[in-house]
This record gives C-alpha cells, sequence and structure tokens, in this order.
C-alpha cells in the first residue's frame, strides 16, 4: 500500500537520512555531505550506479561519480586497487550494499521497501522520467566527490 499525500515529506526526509546513514556504515571514508537540492526532469550519468527501490515509496537510488573515486572507494574497503571488469562489479555491489542498508535503515522505521538487481551505467546515460529527483553531493576525505540521486516516482 503506497503512503498518504500527509506521510510523503517525511517519507522522503526518512529516505535521505537513511542513505546518508547507510554511506557511513558502508564506505570507510570521511566525508562531507552537502545540503539536498532538487533536480529538473533529466539527468546526465558518466558512470555509475542504479538501485530501484519499490513498496511503500518508489524510485531509485542513483550513485555517480568519477571512475577513480569509486577506485578509491574500492581500494579503502578491499586494501587492493580495484580496476577493470572488477571495479565495474565494485560499483554495482558498493551500489547493491547502500541500498541494501538504506532498506534495512528505513524498515526501522516503518517504512517498507525492497530493492533491485544493481544497474552499472558507463558512457554518456541520460535519465529521465521521474517526478521529483533530490541530489546530494558527498566530498570523501582525500578522495574526490559522488553524487546521490534519489529519483522519486509518483
Amino acid at each position: 500500500m503506497g503512503l498518504s499525500v500527509n506521510n510523503r515529506n517525511q517519507t522522503i526526509m526518512e529516505l535521505l537520512n537513511g542513505t546518508f546513514q547507510a554511506i557511513g556504515e558502508v564506505v570507510p571514508i570521511k566525508h562531507r555531505i552537502d545540503k539536498p537540492r532538487l533536480l529538473g526532469d533529466a539527468l546526465n550519468i558518466q558512470f555509475g550506479v542504479l538501485i530501484g527501490f519499490i513498496g511503500d515509496i518508489r524510485g531509485k537510488l542513483v550513485i555517480n561519480g568519477d571512475v577513480p573515486v569509486f577506485g578509491s572507494i574500492g581500494e579503502a574497503m578491499f586494501g587492493m586497487a580495484v580496476e577493470g571488469e572488477m571495479l565495474s562489479s565494485f560499483t554495482g555491489e558498493l551500489g547493491n550494499m547502500i541500498a541494501g542498508r538504506l532498506s534495512t535503515n528505513i524498515s526501522e522505521n516503518g517504512i517498507k521497501t525492497d530493492i533491485t538487481s544493481p544497474t552499472v551505467m558507463k558512457g554518456d546515460t541520460t535519465l529521465s522520467g521521474f517526478e521529483k529527483a533530490l541530489a546530494v553531493t558527498i566530498d570523501f576525505q582525500n578522495t574526490g566527490n559522488m553524487s546521490i540521486y534519489l529519483l522519486l516516482d509518483k
């Protein structure tokens, strides 16, 4: 069953907070999170991962960043260089870990979701067709920036 309009904004805040918490639990690098901002009607990605979510709220979590940022995060997590096909695989798994933790985090507040398998995006990709999009930039210390997008469906 979907959420009432009255609960939607609260649920979106829970989704954002759950995402921030998940990143802190998964990525072992100190970071600073910028203030969330609304996006327009399309999103351009060069490299990243998309995870869909369904349940009380429907949409997609997109993690976007430069290849070296994903590689540095992989190296921080596993203690070795992550390159080539292993980097693509790691990028999908990173998205899966963050989305899985997000789903667990918001379930503690009574919001039920299921996540889809990760879709790794390489090259010039444009995403559109969502109702609302929130963007947050995360600056990982001595690593670089990554953008997190929450694309919300009706």
